[in-house]
């Protein structure tokens, strides 16, 4: 039977989509005994057993909410941690929002110690009830009304739902951040995705996002730009895996994605474009024809769309950032995270992405983005107050604390871009692009801004020799 957990944008409006429970594969009703106020008394009980289980999880990722990675020129920690962004900017002065999707318990500010481990949240991954529900307002706790005794007697193995209780939900709503991630993804059909099709290969998503010691392999670009553990289809699929000894030769330099992915956010939209400039605002907001609203006063003005088909560029492996603190230019588009290599660099293919812009706060003396408080006492959703987001936030930034930053007291407001490589939503094969939909007549390709002189199955000169 299938089981769905409540996402928490409906659990914010008090809705559900329960579904009857699913059997527990590891049923713990002779292991764990209740009743239970709160989640970390669960997790006492679970490290009676699991304490390694729980000691290799706290040196995840999924925990830290950083990695040590290597930028062009630099060795950094990065992560959700410490990130700048253009949807929700940052996490610094808003964490007990922003931590509702942390694997964790009572993540409120600096002084969260990531040494506990009766912190650790075990269930959010483990339910199998879909009855386990995150307050997305309270830093990870769960919600009064979860039986934690029935949640910690009936774990299992995680499933697609559970996965995507955060990562369906990233950047405030369904399918916001990724687009190529969303509540379709939960149980999508054939159309949607080949791999996770219920009716076909069902792949729950460590099929492919393999996992050893609760260390969950793949990097995010918009959060590890530096990660090398990225996942490719070649883990599954030959290097040439056609019949047509042409398409073979596209594999050199066309990723998989590329072609098998013509256009993401198929079913619900995602957002493509944040202007925090606008908020403020007493305006009415207005809903667009997939009955997402494009304007908010305490957000500013939003663009949706779905069906959309990629940006491309050259990817290597390796990304670069924008760090806090960084100095940038406002008079140019900042690119927040964005992929490596061009048509000269033999490690680089095309790659399909997601671009998503923005506008957003920045220190017009100091020339630095920054992190406000929009959450929360003092901050902008509630006093509407830019000057007095912009100083909380900075003081609460541990980064622009340890750089010696403050807010000057001027701000403006620049434009961003982030880039998010798609990587779900794999189509039919039936479905996937065509020779003519890059090449002759078709327009899918910018083939100068990738750095050729032009379709290079009509200009050999704009070939890529250079591999």
């Amino acid at each position: 039977m299938k089981h769905t957990l409540i996402p928490f944008a409906l659990a914010l409006a008090g809705l559900s989509l329960l579904s009857s429970p699913a059997n527990a594969a590891n049923q713990h009703k002779d292991y764990i005994e209740g009743p239970f106020t709160e989640g970390t008394q669960v997790t006492q009980q679970c490290i009676e057993c699991h304490e390694d289980h729980a000691k290799d999880f706290m040196k995840s990722s999924h925990w830290t909410w950083e990695l040590e990675q290597e930028l062009p020129g630099r060795t950094v920690k990065r992560g959700k941690k410490n990130s700048i962004n253009n949807f929700c900017v940052a996490i610094s002065g808003n964490e007990p929002r922003c931590t509702g999707c942390h694997a964790g318990y009572g993540w409120k500010d600096n002084n969260f110690d990531f040494t506990d481990m009766t912190k650790v949240d075990c269930l959010v991954c483990h339910d199998t009830t879909g009855t386990y529900v995150k307050d997305p307002l309270r830093a990870g706790e769960v919600f009064a009304s979860v039986n934690l005794e029935k949640v910690a007697q009936n774990v299992g193995a995680p499933v697609r739902d559970n996965c995507g209780s955060c990562h369906f939900y990233g950047g405030g709503g369904d399918g916001v951040k990724h687009g190529d991630l969303d509540s379709s993804m939960s149980y999508p059909d054939k159309a949607t995705d080949v791999h996770m099709d219920t009716d076909g290969n069902d792949f729950q998503c460590q099929a492919c996002h393999t996992t050893e010691q609760h260390q969950i392999t793949g990097n995010a670009m918009g959060v590890s730009p530096g990660g090398i553990d990225h996942i490719g289809c070649e883990n599954c699929h030959d290097s040439a895996p056609h019949k047509n000894k042409r398409l073979n030769t596209h594999t050199a330099t066309v990723a998989c994605q590329t072609c098998h992915i013509p256009f993401f956010a198929k079913n619900e939209p995602t957002k493509v474009s944040w202007d925090w400039s606008t908020a403020g605002q007493d305006k009415k907001g207005t809903v667009d024809a997939n009955g997402k609203h494009t304007y908010k006063k305490k957000k500013g003005s939003f663009v949706w769309e779905k069906m959309i088909t990629p940006s491309y560029a050259w990817f290597n492996g390796k990304a670069d950032a924008y760090m806090p603190g960084d100095k940038m230019d406002p008079t140019k588009v900042t690119k927040l995270a964005y992929p490596l290599g061009d048509i000269k660099d033999p490690k680089a293919k095309i790659y399909p992405f997601k671009v998503h812009t923005g506008k957003q706060i920045y220190d017009k003396k100091l020339n630095i983005f920054i992190s406000p408080k929009t959450f929360g006492e003092g901050g902008y959703w509630s006093e509407f107050d830019w000057d007095l987001a912009a100083k909380l936030g900075m003081e609460a930034n541990a980064t622009m604390v340890d750089k010696g930053l403050k807010y000057s007291g001027e701000h403006g407001f620049a434009a961003t871009e982030m880039w998010w490589r798609i990587n779900h939503m794999v189509s039919p094969k039936e479905e996937s692009l065509k020779c003519n939909d890059c090449h002759k007549k078709g327009t899918r390709m910018n083939w100068q801004a990738l750095g050729y002189e032009g379709d290079p199955m009509k200009n050999k000169k704009g070939e890529k020799h250079a591999k």
